[in-house]
């Protein structure tokens, strides 16, 4: 196998790696958040070197700070005030 073959697999597992955590984190948000939070709770132990911990900063998930700009989505008033109202679809039979 070719250095060039290799590369290219590498940079389409990664592609599809990333693809693949973005679509999950948009269908299940919680669960991501607790997956990065247990990934990141062993490297902020105090035992841990400053890098470990720095990285275990990072990976942290940011928590719901209760105002509109942090996106949670939980309450459902951080949406626009002029959003359309919903309607009710109406089925016809079909014509003759």
């Amino acid at each position: 196998m070719s250095a060039n073959l290799l590369l290219q697999y590498a940079v389409i597992a990664l592609l599809v790696v990333v693809s693949f955590w973005t679509a999950l984190r948009k269908v299940a948000p919680k669960t991501t958040s607790r997956m990065q939070a247990g990934v990141a709770a062993p490297l902020l132990r105090s035992q841990r070197g400053a890098f470990a911990q720095r990285v275990g900063r990072w990976l942290q998930p940011k928590g719901a700070t209760g105002d509109c700009g942090d996106g949670c989505g939980t309450c459902g008033t951080c949406g626009p005030s002029d959003a359309p109202e919903e309607k009710a679809v109406t089925f016809h039979p079909p014509r003759k």
